[in-house]
């Protein structure tokens, strides 16, 4: 018996009757009302939830470290102004304070501050006693030992001029004339002496100044540079030394694992009257591997897939990729294997953990933390240790599966913790195929610190004037970037490349390439 028939039996008012309906009606019409605001409170749940983690994102990039390793090298943007402001209050605690002006002021001591390099030489000062006879007594001084304390100190660029003077002799009997031919040059002809050109080449894209600077600061010393004149002489070096990329390039394809990533930079258009977006894709060598290491940068207009397919051309072996979608026809056709980033993957779990201290991102950061530490443990070691090593990685990884498979089923769809467990899940195949072999890469940050003093030059340069510029600009880098890699200097090494380029045979062309062999 349902209760509209327990109440007609009780009390057969048609007015009881009707209120009945209406107070179940309406509590229908609550319950649906409740499941409807349940829903849209978990949609806007799961919203907050991403909008916190984008905002945490944002804020750390803005006001914090930008890397979530925390490491010393990638410390608080604006620490170095603290540093200067630290240095100012002091100074001027020290004017302030009477006893520093009329005591003698003692010698800080500075713990662990470095002694100057040796290789820098030596202007020495000689500092003598007004008079070698004792003030009180007027007896002789006798030297019994000296005070040497080292400034370091700096010359701004200095521009000189190499006359070159050939004599002309001539023989009477012959009637003819001798004299030494104009030494070969990179620029036949020019004023632009090899050390000139070293320093517009690194100033522009290693220390990533524009020319218009380049041209202020010759200004200072009197020497009319012009910026067209400037320019000219950039794209005539750049084309004598793009054979020596290209090499390079050659070189890393010999390879059998390699690095791979994209930058976005800008292009100008002059026909829009704007910019458009070009790409700067990176290609370098697995430090793991017994070779000198090498990075090739690869300026293209965009970032199709195609570019890699370019580039690679019949190249086969293992690459270490983010989840772009670009790469993924190299896998499924090419039959290249894909190596996945767990920096990437760890990125995800500590942004979401950043935000809201989630216990579930906590227990996945612990776990990676551990193949990081065997990681570690195996930096020294020989392939064949490291391999060994990499066993235990492999029962970590396996109880990290099962762990992320077993807790995504109590996981909201759409949260930023499923996001980041189904983006691990996802790409599971290729994250964990580094530990089967002693040489394969963990994570994808060798090519991503490579990229990085570009990031920091694009604020400077704004955008690449031409195709062929951002071409150019990318076998310069190749350049600068190797010798980086291998501990050169590249000032030193281009100073010494564009000395010998003009006359050095293309059979021995790998002679002067900015690499030497691991130790």
């Amino acid at each position: 018996m349902n209760l509209l028939e327990e109440i007609d039996r009780l009390n057969p008012n048609p007015a009881l009757r009707e209120a009945v309906l209406a107070a179940l009606g309406k509590v229908d019409f609550l319950t649906e009302q409740t499941q409807r605001d349940a829903k849209t409170i978990h949609v806007a749940n799961l919203k907050i939830q991403a909008l916190t983690l984008e905002l945490a994102h944002h804020k750390r990039l803005k006001f914090g470290v930008k890397n979530e390793s925390l490491t010393a090298e990638q410390r608080d943007l604006f620490e170095e102004h603290w540093c200067e402001d630290g240095g100012a209050i002091e100074a001027a605690v020290e004017q302030l304070v009477p006893e520093v002006a009329t005591e003698k002021r003692k010698v800080r001591t500075r713990a662990g501050r470095q002694p100057l390099p040796d290789h820098l030489p030596r202007e020495i000062h000689v500092h003598e006693p007004a008079s070698c006879q004792c003030g009180q007594c007027g007896a002789n001084l006798v030297k019994i030992g000296e005070d040497i304390t080292e400034q370091l100190d700096v010359i701004p660029a200095q521009f000189f001029v190499h006359r070159h003077i050939r004599p002309k002799y001539a023989c009477r009997t012959c009637e003819t004339i001798q004299t030494e031919p104009v030494p070969p040059a990179i620029i036949d002809g020019g004023m632009a002496a090899p050390g000139l050109l070293t320093w517009i080449m690194i100033s522009k894209y290693a220390d990533h100044l524009p020319l218009y600077r380049l041209e202020q600061i010759a200004a200072r010393s009197q020497v009319p540079l012009a910026r067209s004149t400037l320019a000219d002489w950039v794209g005539r070096t750049g084309f004598a030394l793009q054979p020596l990329a290209s090499r390079l390039a050659e070189l890393l394809l010999q390879r059998q694992v390699l690095h791979a990533d994209e930058t976005p930079v800008a292009q100008l258009d002059p026909g829009a009257g704007k910019t458009k977006r070009a790409y700067l894709w990176t290609w370098r060598s697995n430090d793991l591997d017994r070779g000198p290491p090498i990075v090739v940068f690869d300026y293209q207009t965009s970032r199709a897939g195609k570019h890699a397919d370019s580039f690679l051309g019949h190249w086969k072996g293992h690459l270490m990729v983010d989840d772009y979608s670009g790469y993924k026809h190299l896998f499924n056709e090419r039959g290249i294997t894909e190596l996945a980033c767990w920096a990437h993957a760890r990125r995800k779990f500590f942004e979401l953990h950043k935000a809201n201290q989630s216990p579930i991102a906590d227990s996945a950061l612990r776990r990676i933390a551990r193949l990081y530490a065997l990681e570690s443990e195996a930096k020294e070691a020989s392939l064949e240790e490291r391999h060994l090593l990499r066993q235990q990685a492999r029962t970590d990884l396996a109880e990290f599966h099962d762990w992320l498979t077993t807790t995504r089923t109590g996981v909201a769809p759409g949260s930023g913790t499923a996001k980041a467990m189904d983006y691990t899940i996802r790409r599971w195949t290729a994250l964990v195929r580094y530990a089967e072999a002693g040489d394969l890469p963990i994570d994808n940050n060798p090519v991503e610190n490579t990229i990085r003093p570009i990031a920091v030059g694009k604020k400077n340069w704004l955008f690449a004037g031409s195709e062929r510029a951002g071409k150019r600009a990318a076998a310069i880098q190749t350049l600068i970037g190797t010798a980086r890699l291998n501990g050169l200097d590249p000032h030193a090494w281009l100073k010494d490349t564009l000395e010998k380029l003009p006359t050095w045979p293309n059979s021995r062309i790998d002679e002067l390439l900015p690499i030497r062999p691991k130790a």
